[in-house]
């Protein structure tokens, strides 16, 4: 018999509408029971293509005893946390406060019938394992959890208070420290300090590919020649796209690598690892010319083209497992690749396949993952590729998550303008997915957050949705000249600013669940960041200093963290040098921005902006004031230096 979850967009929810556990979506009338009833509340937060989220439903929300104790002494609630950053934010740092560390998904919090949490773990399996409280189990820990919630037992009310009066204090930073172009050595040598020179990324196993970080080392190369930050940049997505995280057959980086070499992956593909991963590889085209860089750029767009969006809407996320298992789609045995290129006249199979990393006892649990053993491309792979395809087609392909996200829909429609300096086809694709998004997302004067496909949306937006999709607006009024675009900039901006903004610190929501936004750099860059460079780029293209302010309060009031640890900051460190160095603007009429298109993409100067103008030549300025005036676009790199 289905839950209440039953009723619910969410396909995260709706995987666990069967569940024997009686789960509440997030609502009110959970929390009112729970204190009417002086029930402990269990909050399980996860996401659809979350491989230890399936296994802790598998073992525990379908395990019958558990689900005994849950149901009758608990009120449980489930929280999709792509569909509720909010929530999963506030409890990713009830997390952190009470184990030290930072979390993961499944995200497991107990708490009391006032809703102050008091325990806070991720996966629990469902009985103990030897050792301290992390290795209880769930039926143990339920159970231990209801005897002392309804003996009203002092020490963990004690506990739950402390916790939320530390939850509640609010730190400010201790000063402000003048914002240098100095705060760059800095950045430097930490980024060096965590750096693998043998494999590229920044951490040892699992390895994510931290692409704020690498975008930020081009900046800083562009800026200054920087030999270090180049050699950085260039060997990480030299080694990241040799395959394994990132999939040679149909295109996309998987989440992460759970080895050092990029070679065995965490399966699942997410729009924003995808989305920002295609923009860095078309930047690092732009300025180093390898043509491999941009066939990892064009693969990314054209697979999340071909395999994750409907009606030019992206889709957020596909699965890890298959068929019961991880990897089952994307791997391969020994014996059915040798048979494969034997059918198909293939010679030196051998030799073919020791290039492409296959052997008879795999490289992932007794198959194989397709990796280059090399920089190389081996001879006739698009051919290869194609056939290997082939095989996968008779599979079943992974669970797709259908939610359109605001947010993550904004970065890559970012790097397909982007990607549309170089091949035209990609800028008329981004037209349409921006269209299709603000018809879907923005209605009635409210932008909202998520919704899944075709559906109405009912989760009004979140600081980075603003955030991200103004500065997809930015881009596409670079690339298109549209200023309808910028209109809608401005507009989204000045929404932002209006709810989130106090003073130099943002929020991430209001409302009902409010949340302090962050300037770390995560999963991807902290909205807080990149409302900085929507700022700085209407301030230029707008000729409006107010926004130019509160860029600068927002730097100011973050300049003493970011002077200390700047690579857990790297899109603002890359701000505040944009800030400092000024942005330069190319001007001319549209015929001459779009037949340049890739000759001012390539620009050394990384903080360019485009406006069309009625010249017949291109002018280039400041924020201020123009420089000077060239009928040749080759002139433009030499003329900027010039203007420092």
């Amino acid at each position: 018999m289905s839950n209440r979850l039953k009723l619910e967009d969410s396909p995260y929810l709706q995987q666990h509408k069967d569940n024997p556990v009686d789960w509440y979506p997030w609502c009110d009338e959970a929390f009112k029971k729970a204190k009417d009833e002086n029930k402990a509340i269990f909050i399980s937060i996860g996401y659809s293509s979350c491989h230890w989220c399936h296994v802790m439903e598998e073992t525990v929300f379908t395990n019958k005893e558990c689900a005994d104790i849950l149901n009758a002494h608990f009120v449980c609630i489930k929280v999709d946390r792509e569909e509720r950053p909010d929530i999963d934010k506030h409890y990713q740092e009830v997390y952190m406060l009470l184990n030290r560390r930072s979390g993961g998904w499944p995200t497991s919090i107990f708490c009391t019938p006032d809703n102050k949490p008091f325990f806070a773990g991720t996966y629990i399996p469902p009985q103990s394992r030897e050792g301290s409280i992390e290795g209880m189990g769930f039926v143990e820990l339920t159970k231990l959890i209801a005897d002392k919630i309804s003996q009203r037992d002092e020490q963990i009310l004690k506990n739950a208070d402390e916790i939320e009066n530390f939850l509640n204090h609010k730190e400010h930073p201790k000063e402000a420290t003048v914002l240098k172009e100095d705060f760059t050595k800095n950045f430097m040598l930490q980024a060096k300090n965590n750096y693998d020179t043998t494999n590229g990324g920044f951490s040892a196993a699992p390895k994510f590919p931290h692409a704020s970080t690498l975008g930020t080392l081009l900046v800083i190369d562009k800026l200054y020649g920087d030999k270090a930050a180049k050699a950085m940049v260039l060997n990480t997505l030299q080694n990241m796209k040799k395959g394994g995280m990132y999939d040679l057959i149909e295109g996309g980086f998987c989440r992460y690598s759970v080895d050092e070499a990029w070679s065995v992956p965490h399966f699942e593909k997410m729009l924003y690892d995808n989305a920002l991963l295609c923009e860095l590889y078309t930047n690092a085209y732009l300025a180093y010319k390898d043509e491999s860089f941009l066939q990892t750029a064009k693969e990314i767009a054209d697979f999340w083209h071909n395999y994750m969006s409907e009606d030019d809407l992206m889709y957020s996320a596909s699965d890890a497992d298959s068929e019961g298992e991880e990897g089952t789609y994307y791997t391969y045995s020994y014996d059915e690749v040798y048979e494969l290129l034997s059918k198909n006249g293939y010679e030196a199979i051998d030799e073919i396949l020791e290039k492409l990393s296959v052997t008879e006892n795999g490289n992932f649990e007794g198959k194989n993952i397709i990796r280059f053993q090399n920089d190389e491309t081996p001879k006739d792979f698009e051919n290869i590729k194609f056939l290997l395809g082939g095989l996968r087609a008779s599979r079943d392909y992974p669970f797709i998550d259908k939610k359109v996200q605001v947010s993550w829909s904004g970065m890559m429609i970012k790097a397909l303008f982007m990607l549309g300096n170089i091949d035209a086809s990609y800028k008329q694709r981004a037209i349409k997915c921006l269209d299709a998004l603000l018809e879907s997302m923005y209605q009635e004067g409210k932008l909202y957050h998520t919704t899944l496909i075709h559906k109405t949306p009912k989760i009004e937006a979140f600081l980075e949705d603003y955030a991200f999709l103004s500065q997809a607006l930015i881009e596409a009024f670079n690339s298109t000249g549209e200023e309808l675009c910028l209109i809608r900039a401005q507009h989204f901006a000045n929404m932002a600013l209006e709810k989130f903004y106090d003073k130099g610190t943002w929020r991430f929501s209001v409302g009902e669940f409010e949340t302090k936004a962050e300037i770390s750099d995560n999963t991807y860059a902290s909205p807080v960041a990149i409302m900085v460079d929507v700022l700085l780029s209407l301030s230029t293209l707008l000729e409006d200093d107010k926004y130019n302010h509160f860029a600068f309060k927002t730097l100011e009031y973050n300049s003493y963290e970011l002077a200390r640890r700047p690579v857990i900051y790297p899109y603002m460190l890359r701000q505040m040098l944009r800030y400092l160095k000024g942005d330069r603007v190319i001007k001319s009429n549209l015929k001459n921005l779009e037949q340049n298109s890739l000759k001012l993409g390539s620009l050394e100067y990384p903080f360019i902006q485009k406006k069309s103008s009625s010249d017949e030549f291109f002018m280039v300025c400041g924020a201020k004031s123009c420089f000077a005036t060239t009928q040749n676009p080759n002139e433009i790199n030499d003329i900027i230096k010039k203007t420092f």
